[in-house]
Parts: structure tokens; C-alpha cells; sequence
């Protein structure tokens, strides 16, 4: 792990590759007053448009505001991406480099996912190499058959308790029920915490003075579970990662298994979510609703692509300065993911109605050494594609009930998804037993 307190050799700028050549001074500088603010509703209301812009007035990075106005960039372009998620020697993981800690309020809504912990998301080199094997190995656990065969009976059992009412808000009613019982399933979390567990996550996420407590919420049931599951281990993830990690604490199991319920739960929630509502407003794919099962793998993909679930990501720390995308990085910035405005990426998609049909490299999942563990997208993949066929099956004719632009999407720098998803279909009688 690279020692934070050493000073390291700083290369001249003008020997690293930049790809434009120019330059702009670091945040907080007079000259750094082009910064766009990543909060407020104008761009949670089209965050695409914003990221246009960015690209426009600055390049592949730009300077952004975070909540309380805290400097960073926002790294927009593919290539850009790719170099920071493969370089772990100039862009770290550990946020106590951070060069703005004195600046930010104590109750910040990001603190939550930028304050050190010893959670695996901020170790570095062999440490963060040991752990992520220890959550590959725990989710090796999770056979994708029975998986697959749980998501089916709880996808019907959720459709069972609005299918005769011939209405529904998927949102509420479904999207986030069905991964929220598989999280359980697979974690094994007792079913009477399953909905505290959910709506902590979710909270936790949120751009709202809701996300401290949530966390600790969160971590409050996770550190029950991590007590009974050492003291009574079962078949489940939970079980397989405090055996296959002696050596951690209770915090750092507690903090290592609420990363792997995060990515597990709301980002999955958020898939499902977004592809219905593409599946809903696209006569691409309504056409084929009722039809062949390609339209939903396509779809599911152009969602990683075009629409990604999770946006955004805290971050990396400059270990030494840098440049990128023709800005000067110092030692200490913090540059946020811009996982969706990469994805999109004019220089990657001159043009975009080709579509993306067999297109993998979507950085939906991040990448690099802290990129999803293995087998972790496809577990996601399962969860999501089960509750989309499950739902167009039973419910075949589904209509979204308001016009597609009235509808919104969660608050949150980090999520992209509907907020509601209100529909109407054709009544359907559930016969008891």
C-alpha cells in the first residue's frame, strides 16, 4: 500500500500524456470559476444534458461542485476512465489524501461513502487484493439455478398481490421487493429486517441529510448478523465471507458485507427499474413485450449503456499530481466516476442510433482493481432478467398509466432510476392455493 504520509516523486505534467495538451488550473483557484454543480434539481432532472455541457466547455474532466460547493472533477471521457481505473499507482482509493477535508461540513450528505472506514472500498494493494478474494469466494456460494428459481417464486408471489387490481406502482410494488428478497435469501438476513435493511441502503444513497443515520442503521443490522451467523453459520454468503476472513474485526466484516448488500441491492433495483421503463416508452422494444426473450437482454444492456443505474462514483484521490484529459490533477483531488457521461462517450459513439446489441464494455460495473468482484454483475444479471420475464409474463399487457415525460427519477447523484412507475394492465384472478 502506498504510504500516505511519505511524499512521493511528483513526474512534470508535461511528461505524462494528456491527449489535448492544454491546461486549466485546479479547483479553488479564481480561474476555476467554470465549475458545474453535480446537485441541485436542473441537473438531476437531465444530468445528459449536463455532462453535454461539461464536455463542451472543458473536455474529457471537468471541474464540478459537490454538495456544500467542495471542489472536484468529474472524469467524462472513456479513454480517461479506463487510464484511472487501471492506474492504482497515480489514483488511489484511500480518502484521507483528500486535499479538501477541511472544507467539509460535518454533517455532509456524502460523507457516508467519502469518510474513511476500514471498509474494503478504501484499502489499497494487497490488503484490498486479500479481501476482494475473500468476497469472490463468499459469493461463489450462490448457485445461479437456485438463484434464478428463488427470483421466480418471489416475482410471482409479489405480482400475486396486485394482479387482480389491474393497477400497480411498480416501483413500490415490485422493482425493489424482488432483489431486497433475494439479498435476504443469499446474505441470510431474517426476513422481519429485510425491509429496515432495504430502506437503509436505499436512504444511505440519498442526497439528503437522511443518509448518516441510515448508514449506521444499516451497519447496526449487520452487525447483528454478522454476531448470529458467527455464532450459528449457514449456507449463505454472510456465513462464507466471516470464515474465509479470520482476520478481520467486527467493523471491517460489518463494513465489507453492507459494500457487497449495496451493489447487490439498490444498483440492482435500479436495472430493473430503468429497463421496464425503457421496455414501457420504447416502441423499439414494446413491440416485442409479449414476444421472444432477446428484447429484454437488449434491452437490459442498452440501460448499462445508455442509462446507467449507478452514474456516478466516489471516486479516486491523486496520489501525485497528474495530468488527465488535459487538466492538471494535484496530489489529494478527488475525481467522481463519471460512469454514465464515459459510457456515452461521443469519441466512443460518433453514432448512436448503430445501438450497442453485443457490446460488453459498458463501465457500468467500474473496472480495474476495484471494479465488481467476480461474479457479482452476473448474480445482479440473474436477479434483474428473472423479475423483468417473470413480470412480462404474468402481466403482458402492462401501460405505463402517465406520460413517459411526467415521470421523475430519485434524487441522488449516485442512482438513476425511476422514482414510480405507475401502470395499468388487464385484471388477472389469482386463484387461493
Amino acid at each position: 500500500m502506498t504510504n500516505l504520509q511519505d511524499p512521493q516523486d511528483i513526474p512534470d505534467p508535461q511528461d505524462v500524456p494528456d491527449g489535448t495538451g492544454s491546461v486549466v488550473p485546479p479547483p479553488g483557484c479564481p480561474a476555476h470559476g467554470g465549475a458545474s454543480p453535480l446537485y441541485g434539481r436542473q441537473f438531476l432532472r437531465n444530468p445528459t444534458e449536463s455532462y453535454q455541457r461539461m464536455r463542451r466547455d472543458h473536455g474529457q474532466v471537468a471541474p464540478v461542485l459537490l454538495e456544500a460547493d467542495i471542489p472536484a472533477w468529474l472524469v467524462l471521457g472513456y479513454r480517461e476512465m479506463r487510464q484511472v481505473l487501471g492506474d492504482t499507482q497515480t489514483y488511489g482509493r484511500d480518502p484521507r489524501r483528500w486535499n479538501r477535508w477541511d472544507e467539509v461540513p460535518p454533517d455532509w450528505s456524502l460523507m457516508p461513502w467519502v469518510a474513511y472506514s476500514p471498509m474494503i472500498h478504501f484499502t489499497e494493494g494487497d490488503e484490498h487484493r486479500r479481501r476482494s478474494a475473500a468476497v469472490s469466494d463468499a459469493l461463489s456460494t450462490v448457485d445461479p439455478f437456485e438463484l434464478r428459481t428463488h427470483c421466480e417464486r418471489f416475482a410471482d408471489g409479489l405480482i400475486d398481490e396486485f394482479a387482480g387490481s389491474g393497477k400497480a406502482d411498480l416501483v413500490f410494488d415490485y422493482v425493489y421487493s424482488v432483489p431486497a428478497l433475494a439479498m435476504g435469501m443469499m446474505f441470510g438476513l431474517p426476513e422481519d429486517q429485510l425491509e429496515d435493511m432495504a430502506q437503509a441502503l436505499t436512504a444511505s444513497l440519498d442526497a439528503s441529510g437522511d443518509a448518516i443515520p441510515a448508514q449506521q442503521r444499516a451497519a447496526e443490522i449487520v452487525g447483528r448478523l454478522v454476531t448470529a451467523k458467527r455464532d450459528a453459520p449457514g449456507p449463505d454468503i454472510t456465513s462464507r465471507f466471516i470464515q474465509s476472513s479470520p482476520n478481520l474485526t467486527d467493523e471491517q466484516l460489518v463494513g465489507d458485507i453492507m459494500v457487497m448488500m449495496v451493489a447487490g441491492f439498490p444498483a440492482t433495483s435500479y436495472w430493473i427499474g430503468s429497463t421496464v421503463r425503457l421496455m414501457l416508452t420504447d416502441s423499439r422494444f414494446a413491440v416485442t413485450l409479449a414476444g421472444g426473450r432477446r428484447s429484454i437482454g437488449e434491452a437490459m444492456a442498452e440501460v448499462l449503456w445508455a442509462d446507467s443505474p449507478v452514474p456516478n462514483a466516489i471516486g479516486r484521490f491523486a496520489i501525485r499530481d497528474t495530468m488527465l484529459g488535459g487538466q492538471r490533477i494535484r496530489t489529494g483531488d478527488l475525481l467522481v466516476l463519471g460512469l454514465a457521461a464515459a459510457n456515452m462517450d461521443p469519441l466512443l459513439w460518433p453514432d448512436t442510433t448503430a445501438g450497442f446489441a453485443g457490446n460488453n464494455a459498458y463501465l457500468s460495473f467500474t473496472g480495474g482493481d476495484y471494479g465488481c468482484p467476480a461474479g457479482a454483475p452476473e448474480l445482479a444479471r440473474i436477479i434483474a432478467e428473472t423479475a423483468i420475464e417473470v413480470l412480462l409474463d404474468r402481466v403482458p399487457d402492462l401501460t405505463l398509466a402517465v406520460e413517459p415525460e411526467e415521470l421523475e427519477w430519485i434524487d441522488s447523484l449516485w442512482c438513476r432510476a425511476p422514482s414510480s412507475l405507475p401502470v395499468t394492465f388487464t385484471p388477472t384472478h389469482i386463484n387461493a392455493g
